[in-house]
């Protein structure tokens, strides 16, 4: 039985810890999946953090674990990547 919420709409997160010898490209393919049904104005940081605790303390090297401390930390500290305003104006 998957668990299903708020966190975790379609049970993606869930069933990654499930799958053995998953990769951590392949956990990145199942995030974006889990990023993208999302509703657009959920508090993604606050979803990150309670599926890290549901998750990553039975799982601590799991590659999922990995790639959502990797979204957590990419969400509170984003970067500027280009753009037209990055670009020299003469």
């Amino acid at each position: 039985m998957t668990p299903r919420d708020e966190t975790d709409p379609k049970g993606l997160i869930h069933e990654a810890y499930r799958i053995d010898g998953i990769t951590a490209e392949e956990c990145r393919s199942i995030f974006l999946d889990w990023a993208l049904s999302l509703p657009v104005d959920s508090d993604n940081s606050s979803l990150l953090q309670r599926l890290l605790e549901r998750h990553a303390s039975a799982a601590p090297d799991h590659p999922m674990t990995q790639v959502l401390t990797d979204g957590l930390t990419q969400i509170t500290s984003p970067r500027r990547r280009g753009g037209w305003r990055a670009r020299p104006r003469g």
